[in-house]
C-alpha cells in the first residue's frame, strides 16, 4: 500500500472526526479510504448512467405497463438485497437491539 498525505481545513477535519464517532469508524484512515471508495463507485455509476442516457428514447419497441411492473419488481429485489448486504457489513449492525433484529427478520419473510 502506498502512503498519501492529505491536508484538511480544521473545520473539515472536525466534521470528519464527528462522522467517525457517529458512524463507528475505527480511524481517520478507515473513514477516508471508505470515502474515496464511495466516491469512485459514485463516479462509475454516473458514467454508466451517462452511457445509458445516450440510448434513452432510441428504442423502437414500446414496453407495456406489465413489462414495466415486472422490471420494477426485479430492480426492487436487487436493490433490497444490496441494502441488506451493506447493512450486514456495517459495524452498527452487530450492535443492533433485539427489537431491530426482529424487524430485520420480519423483513426477510
Amino acid at each position: 500500500m502506498e502512503i498519501v498525505s492529505v491536508k484538511f481545513q480544521e473545520d473539515v477535519l472536525k466534521d470528519v472526526d464527528h462522522k467517525i464517532v457517529k458512524h463507528h469508524f475505527n480511524s481517520r484512515t478507515e473513514f477516508i479510504r471508505e470515502a474515496v471508495r464511495d466516491k469512485l463507485a459514485d463516479l462509475s455509476k454516473e458514467e454508466r448512467i451517462d452511457a445509458f442516457m445516450k440510448f434513452y428514447g432510441k428504442s423502437k419497441k414500446k414496453t407495456t405497463e406489465e413489462e414495466n411492473e415486472r422490471t420494477r419488481e426485479i430492480v426492487s429485489k436487487e436493490m433490497l438485497a444490496e441494502l441488506k448486504k451493506r447493512f450486514a457489513q456495517h459495524p452498527a449492525a452487530a450492535q443492533s437491539s433485539p427489537r431491530q433484529q426482529g424487524i430485520r427478520a420480519g423483513a426477510d419473510r
